[in-house]
């Protein structure tokens, strides 16, 4: 096997390929395998970041001795295809968000990583990214006080296409499951798993989401007012509220490369960046190969429960919406 962490990248899509640059750049690492139903496709990715193997099933890349760890970028619902292929052949695996398109698949995908003990976790960037990480380590240490109330909004309009995969409930389409997911995590990484979950929305001809509001509840009555959609333009800011300060993220709020964080009683605001987005994913695949290389099959920062618990929030949303397939 090659000193460098090979990945394997299962699919060829925009996720896939900007991985695929990341992992490249990455020091110690390397694209060592690429599959797509289409294996010329596959081939032609493979060639483009690296000497890889281009594979025309998931099974066979899954098998190359070079494959360290296993990237899934499939649409939702082949999430659990290709994990549970990974998982049989020993490798660890990073998978896109959500982890899967139903809570039930995802519980059964943890339950079968831990059993065999492997690695597991999902690609939810966001709780990577530097500042995000910031506005955390300030709710937490005080600065901000109690975070009392948290809002988020992602979406942009799409124009219908029941074929398409944000439309398609075969595909796990849907507004929550695609968009929705990340400022329903923001408010699971400051205030944990809400106790009450209640939604106002629209359905699309299909039968998906197509559009959420979100009112979130905790103990004492901090809360998240959260919206998503496929049919307006939202802001895709956020900003965290606390008793003593808060923090402003913008746009796009889930790979913000600024935050502003006013504290009440005067002062000019205090303000973080960064260069790029991208250093949240070479932090996430850090993560998985550091957490490999140790020997463990949850990584700290994105533990299993932490994603089952986003997940539990959204399919409630979803089902409280009426939409297919929940």
């Amino acid at each position: 096997m090659s000193e460098q962490f090979g990945w394997g990248i299962a699919a060829t899509g925009s996720m896939a390929r900007t991985l695929a640059k990341v992992i490249a750049a990455e020091p110690g690492m390397r694209v060592a395998a690429v599959a797509s139903r289409d294996k010329a496709r596959a081939a032609e990715f493979a060639r483009e970041f690296g000497d890889g193997t281009g594979y025309g099933s998931y099974a066979e890349m899954v098998a190359d001795p070079a494959v360290r760890a296993v990237y899934v970028a499939t649409p939702h619902a082949q999430h659990r295809e290709v994990v549970d292929l990974a998982i049989a052949a020993r490798k660890p695996v990073l998978c896109e968000k959500p982890l899967a398109a139903s809570l039930a698949d995802a519980e059964a995908m943890a339950a079968d990583a831990r059993a065999a003990d492997v690695f597991l976790m999902e690609a939810m960037w966001m709780w990577f990214n530097p500042l995000i990480r910031r506005v955390k380590e300030l709710a937490d240490d005080g600065t901000l006080g109690e975070v009392r109330s948290i809002h988020g909004t992602f979406g942009f309009p799409m124009p219908f296409d029941a074929e398409h995969r944000l439309w398609n409930p075969e595909l796990g389409g849907g507004a929550l499951l695609d968009l929705g997911v990340y400022p329903v995590a923001l408010a699971h990484l400051l205030l944990g798993e809400p106790e009450s979950v209640e939604v106002a929305g629209a359905l699309a001809p299909s039968g998906v989401d197509a559009e959420a509001a979100l009112l979130l509840r905790w103990p004492g009555g901090a809360h998240a007012l959260l919206e998503t959609s496929l049919v307006t333009q939202l802001p895709l800011t956020a900003s965290v509220i606390g008793t003593r300060g808060r923090a402003e993220l913008d746009a796009f709020f889930h790979c913000t490369t600024r935050v502003s964080v006013h504290t009440y009683g005067g002062g000019a605001p205090q303000e973080f960046t960064i260069e790029s987005p991208e250093v949240a994913l070479a932090a996430e695949v850090r993560e998985v190969r550091d957490r490999v290389l140790d020997g463990r099959v949850e990584s700290p920062v994105m533990p299993l429960d932490a994603t089952l618990a986003v997940l539990r929030t959204v399919e409630t949303a979803r089902r409280r919406l009426g939409a297919v397939g929940v």
